[in-house]
């Protein structure tokens, strides 16, 4: 992970990905090679192996990141690099994840009040909540598709640190939810 950040970093740093002539999109070099691991975890053997070796507790508790992003696209947004759609003032309700991550832990996982379909109906929600952002902040980008925030385009995820967002804070969201849904799904309640 540190070797993925420092070369999306150096890669920003540099302006790689301001060149929004390039096709495709030099942005989706960010994101698109994660996105092709965890498809590739989900469908190898040994990668759901060891995704079902991943503790349920903690991929619920690591949703809490979601709270600083939040608060930072909002500093972004007030610095003009980020539409206001991308924030919690706009159509972005992903803070809700974050902020009920410790609650569903807690009564999930060591009160065991919400049990096993209240914890997966929390990844769904969470997870459609996290699409959401993701597509309006592909839609808001200055690329050749964008739809959305043509007075304040999304370019802070063109630049340094910011492009860690779709290179890696994202995806990691992304995989949790996906893993906690799936194990969820399989898993009897006994086992659980």
């Amino acid at each position: 992970m540190t070797s993925w950040l420092a070369l999306h970093g150096l890669l920003a740093y540099f302006g790689f990905y301001q060149n929004l002539e390039a096709v495709p999109p030099r942005i989706f070099l960010a994101f698109a090679p994660t996105l092709l691991l965890i498809i590739a975890l989900f469908a190898t053997s040994s990668g759901r192996k060891w995704m079902n070796d991943l503790d349920l507790k903690t991929l619920t508790l690591l949703h809490g990141v979601r709270i600083p992003v939040e608060f930072v696209l909002y500093w972004l947004f007030l610095n003009k690099v980020v539409p206001e759609l991308m924030t919690y003032e706009g159509r972005n309700f992903d803070i809700l994840a974050g902020i009920t991550a410790p609650f569903v832990y807690y009564f999930g996982f060591v009160k065991s009040k919400i049990g096993r379909k209240g914890i997966l109906f929390w990844n769904i929600v969470c997870l459609l909540l996290l699409l959401n952002i993701i597509i309006n902040a592909i839609l808001s980008a200055p690329l050749p598709f964008q739809q959305f925030a043509f007075d304040q385009p999304n370019i802070a995820i063109l630049y340094f640190p910011m492009v860690w967002l779709p290179a890696l804070v994202v995806p990691i969201v992304l995989f949790s939810h996906l893993v906690a849904i799936s194990r969820l799904v399989k898993e009897s309640p006994k086992k659980f």
